[in-house]
């Protein structure tokens, strides 16, 4: 399985934006900061659907102008070869990345995930840089699971 999708990502203007990926985000900041327990308390809060949220949740968060100088956590399923690893540590490093924390899971039919945590310097450009290790041969998925 290769990752043949390429994502590409947008800066749109709010208003430009479905209402419905306006609740999603509203319903995700409230579970961040503890205004909601749970996904159903969100979602009745902002009124989607559970289905809605699930849908959306991984694709649309807010645009901070200060997400240089932050800290990224994000995993990733990558192929069990030689020099895939060393590839993504190249492309952190080119985009001005300082790995804070690293694991990788022992491989399963030849794939492993891999958690990292990366600190983006300033001039450094997080959006490239995920870019960049998504389009590499070998890497199945990428998420961000968190931003500071």
């Amino acid at each position: 399985m290769q990752n043949t999708e390429q994502n590409k990502y947008y800066v749109v203007r709010e208003r430009a934006i479905p209402e419905v990926l306006q609740r999603v985000v509203e319903a995700k900041r409230m579970l961040d900061q503890g205004k909601a327990a749970t996904v159903q308390e969100a979602v009745d809060a902002t009124g989607i659907s559970r289905s809605s949220f699930y849908k959306y949740k991984d694709d649309i968060f807010p645009f901070h102008d200060e997400t240089k100088g932050k800290n990224i956590t994000f995993i990733m399923q990558m192929n069990d070869e030689p020099g895939l690893l060393s590839n993504v540590l190249q492309a952190i490093a080119f985009f001005q990345g300082n790995i804070l924390t690293i694991h990788q899971s022992i491989p399963i039919n030849g794939v492993a995930s891999l958690t990292l945590s990366v600190h983006i310097l300033t001039g450094g450009d997080a959006e490239a840089m995920m870019g960049r290790i998504e389009q590499m041969e070998g890497i199945h998925y990428l998420k961000i699971l968190g931003r500071e």
